[in-house]
């Protein structure tokens, strides 16, 4: 069971992606680094693999700029698609360029 405090680190996680416009993409360590944890990747990483569904998961990448395993059925590969019809397009080694796709709050 999650503690109170991870619930509201969840909740804080949330928040924070569903800001993620289409088309842009954020890694895990910037959300932590965001929300004042950045040694907390992990624990984003957690937060998402149980997010509600209008949170646009799949606009969280790692900080390779490539996509992680989902623990969903097709996971990978809906997050790929889901990205390919905001218009993200996939360097030939199946990275995203953060240089140009990075969303980063203003």
């Amino acid at each position: 069971m999650t503690s109170p405090t991870n619930k509201d680190f969840f909740q804080r996680v949330y928040n924070w992606v569903s800001q993620v416009p289409a088309g842009r993409v954020v890694t895990y360590g910037q959300i932590a680094a965001a929300l004042g944890h950045p040694r907390g990747a992990r624990l984003v990483g957690w937060a998402m693999r149980v997010c509600p569904d209008d949170v646009p998961w799949h606009r969280v990448i790692n900080a390779r700029g490539a996509l992680s395993t989902r623990p969903l059925p097709g996971g990978f590969h809906l997050q790929r698609a889901l990205l390919e019809d905001e218009g993200i397009q996939f360097e030939s080694d199946g990275r995203i360029d953060l240089r140009i796709y990075r969303w980063s709050e203003q």
